[in-house]
Formats: structure tokens, C-alpha cells, sequence
């Protein structure tokens, strides 16, 4: 094969290729190739998501997947059933018919005249996740996948459980989706048949939360595409790249540790592509990439199996902020492995604080449930004040225990663990725990977190309630980080019965007294600078468009001082604009309210409102998507609406109510 790693090619781009499944469905992809690729052959780079191609992915499709085709590839932006300009209906994230469809298009695209027969997938989230899961199913093309900002365990590390605790992300995520899969496809691309797709797709999509609800614990639902139950079966070659500005933080060194020649890359950034992401420093993704991708698919010898299995961008702590532009630091390397030899220093609660030895620790945790208002939000994506706050507002509502000053600078690379005796006066409770770093005048910034369902003590596949009174051992394993505490700095482990808005509140008011306590923290030797040089990012012409309204982002808290109730209100006007390649308008909305009474559970509520807007000349259409939850001792009761409209005319109405036991949650 010709080796074009040098000379840049002359690319086409097609923005509606069909793929025509084995049961007749057709699949909309947007494709990047060499124009000469008929006659010499090249590999192909599968994205496969919901996203939208035409208006979802635009920017960042944009800026990435020319870059790969003008040297040498193939790249095929494939939107899936059901959505987007594709026919059919979606039923569900990450089903058997989703991954039997990728695996079929992997077949389809590996079989073009202007394929090599080579196929690699890459993506970032949704389309991370099911890279890893189609590698799982080992179809003979797919030789290497890249996979970002992912998970290995759907319950453990998604938008729905954390710690076998229901995450507020399962009813924000589900509203996101509840609009997203209410839009229209493209009448430019589709032509007449996009109103009959846009009507089928509205009757039936489903509301997802409910679906999600229905598994609160760790069962066949949730084993299906954890590509944890069995690491063996994947034979493609695996980077593996997270930030810790990210939901998705543990995936990266456990792929490390358990697939065969895999590679680790976690930076700082949020929920975005390295070589656009922000908090700085970006990399040169494209050119690592690109690194991948030769050795791979082309066979061209470009070293990438003698990097470091594990390259981690260690953070200076730093005073908290609701966003940050940079992070300084520097890249540390972990030759073999990730974080599993890290040597562990242990820090003991005492009713003193953290000490290097045993003392005594008998300390009532009975939380208010507006606990973690400072949490920011789960998964940082919006580019809004997303991030943790000062964390001395919730330090005050917990237990909290201080090192003495550190005596040297300490770098924290791994997944710190709090080993806790206690006993609980509730057959149902859950704990928070934070790691954070206290300034010298008092600021507390989170370095990591963990939480726990302590009726998932053992398990989350068998929850058992608590018995009252009687103390439990129990472990409660923090995100993975990579973190740098200053000299004369000091460590705090904080620990809250409540977490709100991250997690739905337990249905009592649970009082947690802690026995004995320890936390086990992953310490490496101080780096002295960066172990390792990334180029600088390179990218593609960004997308091309006329904006009509501006972005505008909004996080603030409310306090009833009438009733004492507490709201979290959410606010992304993610603005307004023209493509001005074809022509397409498209603005968003969305908002978020999280209320709660801080002396009862069951006052927890939680409200969305997205409204969308496609318009293209006297084309106009708009879709209104509305959720709530709540709760009461038994049961979470959801309500949903989605409305239609083209042009002022209302052509779709429906609304959905569901009750759903509570299952240990």
C-alpha cells in the first residue's frame, strides 16, 4: 500500500452516502475520502452515533475528520437508526440492534471498492462507548478503535448509577435524549419522506428515564455492552483517552490494566476531543491519532506500541473555580500500566482529623439533604460554570477531617479508597465522600469523590438492606485522579449522608456514626516536570456559520426563605445559528431546576424544558420536551411531554406518566 504519510491527497465529501441494512433500513453516513481512493484504497475511521452528522456533530466533525482523509483514510460519520437522516426507530442506548447494525456497517464499509479491507471506530462518548462494544464483538475488519470519555461498567461509571446510587444525570441525560431524538431529519437530504419519518419518530420514541429506572441494580440489563465481563474477547487495538474534567474518569487505566497492549491518555480537560477541548493544555490528538490509525490499519512502523501504556496529565491544585481556561501542570508517564503499583499511603479519621496513625473516631453524619450544591455538574460538557465550587459550603454539612499541613508536595495519581467502619440507623442510607485540597486561608477545592448505595455494600447485583444498629466494613472507591497538593497545603476527607443534586436522596433521613476509618491514598514520587511531550494541536477549517443568537450559560441557587426549600437552577442557551453550506438553522434551549427541602428526602424533585428549533427558508419547525420526577417512599413517579410544531401548527402532542418501585434506591 502506498505510504501517504507525507503527501497530503486531494479529498471529496459526500454528505449522504446510504447504507442499506440487511432488512432494508437505510443509514444516512457523511463521508471524507481521498478522491483518488478507487485506486488506491484506503482505510476507513467509523463514527456511529445519534447525534446528528448534519447538525449535531457539525463543528467537531469539522475540525477532525478531513484532517485523517487528506492523509489517507476514509472517514465515515454514520448517524444511527432512527436518527438524524436515518430511517428506522431507536429503542434504546447501546441495544443488540444498534450493535448488530455497526457490526453490519463495519462489513458494508470494509467490502467498498475504496476500502483497503482495514476498519478502524473512533468516538467520544455514546460513540466511545459503543466502539468498545462492537471491538467486543470482534468483527474481522475492525482492527483498532479509539475511544474517549467511555466506560467499561454501563452501571458503575454511566449517567445513570454511581456507587449503586441513582444519579440526577439518569432524568437530565433522558431529557437531553427526549429532545435530541425528537428532531427532524434534513428535507434537503431526505426529501419528500422526512415529514412521515419526523411523525413515526415522535409516536414512538421512547422517554428513557423510565426505561433506565426500571434497572436499579446491576443485572443482564446493565451487563449487556460492559465490555468488563469479559476483556478477553476484544482483539482490535485500544486507545483509550479520558480527562479529568470528565464524568468518564476510571475507563482509561482500567482498559490499561486489562486489554493487551492497549494505551492510556487522560488530560484535563472536560467532556470534549483533546485538540479542541478545554481546560488547556490541549494536545496534538490528531497526530497521535493519526500515530494509531498507521501502525494499525496501514502497518506502517510508527512506535505507538512502545509509548508509555499510561500518559496522565498530573494537576497543580489550584483555588476552585466554576470554569477553568488552563490548568498548569505536567504529563507523567507510566511505562507499564496505569495506577495498580502505585505505592498507597494511608491516612487514618480520627476524632482529631486525618492522621498518619490510628486514634479513636466515633462521629454522627446526619447530613442536610442540600449536601453538594457545590458538586457542580456530573459531567462537564456544556462549556458553562460546570465545575466544582468552593467545597467549604458542603464541608460544612458533613463530617469533615483535616491532615496537618503536608510537609512536601504530594502528587496523587490513582483511585484513593475510604475504608470506613459504621453503623447506620436506617435500613437504607448512603454516603459521600470527598477528597479535598485546603488552602492555607481555608478554601476547600475537590480533588475527587466517590459515593455509595450502602445497601450495594456487597453488591449491586444483590442489595440488602441495613440492620440498624449493627456496624458494617465497608470501601468506597473514589474517581481515579491526578492531582498535586502543595507543601504546607492540607488534605481534607469529607464525608456527607446526602449528595444533592448528584444523587436522589434515600427515603429517610439516615444518621451514619463512623467507628473506624481510614483512607488509602495512591502516591507517586514528585515529578519533577513533564515525562513526556505531546506535539501541539493541529485541526481542520472550522465549521462555517452565521450566528443569530449568542451562547449564554446560567448556574445559580435559590433559597425559599418562606418554605426553606433549596433549588439548583440550570440555564444553557446554547444560541442560535445558520450553516452556511446548506443553509440549516438550529437553536437550543435547555433548563434545569433541582429542588429539595434540606430536612426531608422525599421533598426531592427534579425539572427539565428543552425547546429545539430547525428552520431552513419557510420551513420551520419546533419541538417543546418537558420532564419531571419525583419520589415518595415507595415508588419514583415520572411525568413527560413533547410537543411538535411545524410552523405555529401543532402536529404532535403526547405525554407519558409513569410510577416505578423503588428497588434499595
Amino acid at each position: 500500500m502506498t505510504d501517504n504519510r507525507n503527501a497530503l491527497r486531494e479529498i471529496e465529501e459526500l454528505p449522504d452516502l446510504g447504507i442499506t441494512l440487511s432488512d432494508g433500513c437505510r443509514l444516512s453516513a457523511r463521508i471524507w475520502r481521498p478522491v483518488d481512493a478507487g485506486d488506491d484504497p484506503v482505510p476507513v475511521i467509523l463514527e456511529y452515533l445519534p447525534y446528528r452528522k448534519r447538525d449535531g456533530t457539525t463543528a467537531r466533525d469539522a475540525l477532525t475528520h478531513p484532517y485523517f482523509a487528506r492523509r489517507g483514510y476514509a472517514c465515515v460519520r454514520v448517524d444511527m437508526r432512527g436518527n438524524g437522516d436515518s430511517q428506522g426507530l431507536m429503542a434504546d442506548e447501546y441495544t443488540k440492534q444498534e450493535l448488530d447494525d455497526a457490526v453490519e456497517v463495519v462489513h458494508w464499509l470494509a467490502a467498498q471498492d475504496w476500502c483497503s479491507g482495514a476498519v478502524g471506530m473512533m468516538g467520544i462518548s455514546w460513540g466511545g462507548f459503543n466502539g468498545l462494544q462492537v471491538a467486543a464483538l470482534a468483527p474481522a475488519p475492525l482492527k483498532a478503535i479509539i475511544t474517549l470519555c467511555s466506560t467499561v461498567d454501563r452501571f458503575a461509571d454511566d449517567i445513570h448509577y454511581k456507587g449503586g446510587c441513582l444519579l440526577n444525570e439518569n432524568l437530565g441525560w433522558g431529557a437531553t435524549m427526549w429532545s435530541y431524538s425528537s428532531r427532524a431529519p434534513d428535507p434537503a437530504l431526505v426529501g419528500e419522506a422526512w415529514r412521515d419519518m419526523w411523525l413515526n419518530r415522535l409516536e414512538n420514541e421512547p422517554f428513557l428515564p423510565a426505561t433506565w429506572l426500571r434497572h436499579q441494580r446491576r443485572d443482564a440489563y446493565w451487563r449487556h455492552g460492559s465490555v468488563c465481563e469479559d476483556y478477553s474477547v476484544i482483539r482490535a487495538k485500544v486507545l483509550a483517552v479520558g480527562g479529568w474534567g470528565d464524568a468518564y474518569k476510571n475507563a482509561v487505566p482500567q482498559i490499561v490494566e486489562n486489554i493487551p497492549g492497549a494505551k492510556g491518555i487522560v488530560g484535563p480537560w472536560v467532556h470534549k476531543y483533546p485538540h479542541f477541548a478545554v481546560p488547556e493544555p490541549r494536545i496534538g490528538f490528531l497526530q497521535e491519532a493519526l500515530r494509531w490509525w498507521d501502525r494499525w490499519l496501514k502497518g506502517i512502523a510508527t512506535g505507538v506500541e512502545d509509548d508509555p501504556d499510561y500518559r496522565a496529565y498530573l494537576m497543580d491544585g489550584l483555588r476552585p473555580a466554576a470554569w477553568y481556561a488552563d490548568r498548569p501542570g505536567r504529563w507523567v508517564a507510566e511505562d507499564e500500566g496505569a495506577t495498580s503499583h502505585i505505592p498507597v499511603r494511608t491516612q487514618h479519621l480520627t476524632d482529631n482529623g486525618l492522621s498518619d496513625t490510628p486514634g479513636p473516631l466515633d462521629r454522627l453524619v446526619r447530613s442536610p439533604h442540600h449536601c453538594g450544591m457545590a458538586a457542580g455538574e456530573y459531567c462537564a460538557i456544556w462549556l458553562g460554570p460546570e465545575m466544582p465550587g468552593d467545597q467549604r459550603c458542603d464541608d460544612a454539612l458533613s463530617a469533615s477531617f483535616d491532615s496537618a499541613p503536608l510537609e512536601a508536595d504530594t502528587d496523587i495519581l490513582g483511585a484513593p479508597v475510604l475504608h470506613l467502619r459504621l453503623r447506620a440507623d436506617k435500613p437504607q442510607a448512603q454516603i459521600a465522600v470527598r477528597l479535598n485540597h485546603v488552602h492555607p486561608d481555608g478554601v476547600s477545592s475537590r480533588i475527587t469523590y466517590g459515593v455509595l448505595n450502602l445497601t450495594h455494600r456487597d453488591s449491586h447485583a444483590s442489595p440488602q438492606p441495613l440492620e440498624p444498629g449493627k456496624s458494617y466494613d465497608i470501601a468506597v472507591s473514589l474517581d481515579h485522579i491526578a492531582y498535586r497538593v502543595p507543601r504546607g497545603h492540607r488534605l481534607r476527607v469529607a464525608v456527607s449522608s446526602a449528595y444533592w443534586p448528584l444523587i436522589w436522596p434515600s427515603p429517610d433521613t439516615a444518621g451514619l456514626t463512623l467507628e473506624e476509618g481510614r483512607m488509602d491514598l495512591p502516591v507517586r514520587a514528585t515529578s519533577a516536570g513533564d515525562e513526556w511531550h505531546f506535539p501541539p494541536p493541529e485541526a481542520e477549517a472550522p465549521w462555517q456559520t452565521r450566528p443569530l443568537r449568542d451562547q449564554r450559560h446560567i448556574r445559580r441557587i435559590e433559597t425559599d426563605t418562606v418554605t426553606g426549600a433549596v433549588t439548583l437552577v440550570i440555564e444553557d442557551d446554547f444560541g442560535k445559528r445558520e450553516d452556511l453550506d446548506h443553509g440549516l438553522i438550529g437553536g437550543t434551549v435547555a433548563r434545569e431546576r433541582w429542588t429539595i427541602h434540606p430536612g426531608d428526602p422525599l421533598s426531592a424533585r427534579g425539572w427539565c424544558h428543552w425547546t429545539d428549533e430547525r428552520a431552513r427558508g419557510d420551513w420551520r419547525l419546533r419541538t417543546e420536551t418537558r420532564c419531571e420526577m419525583w419520589s415518595d417512599a415507595s415508588h419514583f413517579h415520572l411525568r413527560a411531554t413533547l410537543e411538535a410544531y411545524e410552523g405555529e401548527v401543532r402536529v404532535h402532542h403526547r405525554e407519558v406518566a409513569d410510577s416505578i418501585p423503588r428497588d434499595a434506591n
